[in-house]
This record gives C-alpha cells, structure tokens and sequence, in this order.
C-alpha cells in the first residue's frame, strides 16, 4: 500500500470523510484515490482483509463500499487476480445509416481496433441459421466469434454465422470479415438491425469488463447481397456505457 493510499484510507481520514456509515465513507475515500490519481488504470487495490485492517473497519464494510465502486464502474473485479481501477470509457457513437464493418468504423474514428478470436470453426446450420440464411440441410455454417477491441478497451462480443457457400473456410478472416467477403465478392450492401436492451450474465460481463447485470445492448443484424440473398447473420452484445447508435431522422412525405 503507498503512502498516499494508506493516509487516504487512516482511521482519521474516514472519520472526517462526512457523515453516514462507515462503508459510505470508506467508498468515498476510495472514490477519491481513484479520481485523484491516488489509484491510478490498472493499480490493484489491496487485499479487502488489509483495507479492514488499516482503516480499522470490518471486512463487510469494506466490501460494501468495493462493491458500490465495481457498480459504479470505478473499480473491477478480475477472477484470482483482485480488484483494480477500471480504465475510464470513452463513448463511441456510431451511425445507423451505414453499414460498415467493426474495423473501418474505429479506424475512421482514428482508433486502433483488434479481435481477440473467441472460436471460428464450419458447423451444421442451427434452425434460425437454415431460416434466416436460406440454407439447404446440405450446406454447412461458418461461425466466427470474438471480442471486439478499440484503444484496448473491450467494447463488444460478436458472433456471425455465415453460409458455407460464400464462406467455406472461416480460419481465412483475421481482421475484417467484411474485407474477406469483399475479396469473395460477396460483400453485403444493405442490413436490417435489431436493438434491445439487455444486462451482462457473468461470462459475458467478465470478457468486456464490467459487472455482472451492467447495461448492454443485444444486437441482431441480417445482411444482404445486392440480389437479396442473405450473406450474414450476427448477434453481437456491446456495453452500454461504451456505445451510442444515432439515426437520423427526416420528415416523411405523405
């Protein structure tokens, strides 16, 4: 524990941290190391036993006041690792009258974007894939999931099946999958997309960094060659405290 964090979390310090319960003052203690610079991205808090201990307060109290922090999204708990200072997120807006791939649409942005591959593998087409992508029982699906990653900040989980008819081989795609699909000259021109709002079960939570029941958006998106054929059909989840969608709106003509 530094210095500067172990003054800021003193027996003294809390006690003339405002009023209320202990564990609401020990959270604004914590609160303020981590906006003072105290704590800093990426710091680890120390062991909660070693909070109670020097703050003098119970282990209950200090897990209250961690837990408030992680729902705040100040604080992050990784699986036997510990609790750190959460990076600060940066709002990305994106427009829902273009349909662009993952990767020109941070690189427009000047952000630096990158897959962390979750699977890619050939399957047998599930019954909403045979429906939604028009397959035959003969023809197989090219599946491909990942984390999608822009300035290292986790941002989405996306998962795309594609039939096998214009994807054979889905190990080819290494960034884009819409570059490779243009390279096929199968690339989608248009796209319906369907948005609702969800909260983050613990797997998927855990990938993008945030708690367990924080705010996403679930996202459908059917894609469509220039005959209307279907080409891709993708589920995504993005953070909902890390993503806009925007559409513009005109006045209809009646």
């Amino acid at each position: 524990m530094t210095d500067d964090l172990a003054t800021l979390l003193s027996l003294q310090r809390l006690q003339a941290a405002g009023t209320g319960p202990l564990y609401v003052k020990l959270r604004r203690t914590l609160e303020e190391a981590v906006r003072s610079g105290t704590l800093g991205h990426g710091d680890a808090l120390p062991p909660e036993r070693d909070i109670a201990e020097f703050a003098a307060v119970s282990r209950v109290t200090v897990r209250k006041a961690i837990d408030e922090l992680v729902a705040d999204g100040l604080l992050v708990r990784r699986h036997g690792s510990g609790t750190f200072v959460a990076k600060p997120v940066s709002k990305v807006e994106q427009r829902l009258s273009q349909l662009t791939s993952f990767t020109e649409d941070m690189a427009r942005r000047g952000m630096t974007s990158r897959s962390e591959w979750l699977h890619k593998g050939v399957h047998t087409p599930s019954p909403d894939e045979m429906m939604i992508l028009g397959l035959g029982t003969d023809v197989k699906v090219s599946r491909l999931s990942r984390l999608r990653i822009a300035d290292d900040q986790p941002l989405a989980i996306e998962n795309a099946s594609v039939s096998g008819e214009f994807l054979p081989d889905p190990s080819v795609v290494t960034n884009s999958l819409y570059a490779e699909l243009e390279r096929l000259q199968v690339r989608p021109v248009r796209a319906v997309q369907r948005i609702s709002a969800t909260n983050m079960k613990e797997a998927d939570a855990q990938l993008l960094g945030v708690p367990v029941g924080a705010a996403g958006l679930s996202i459908e998106r059917i894609s469509y060659l220039g005959s209307g054929r279907a080409v891709e059909f993708t589920r995504s989840l993005y953070r909902g405290d890390a993503y806009d969608f925007v559409a513009e709106l005109t006045i209809g003509v009646t």
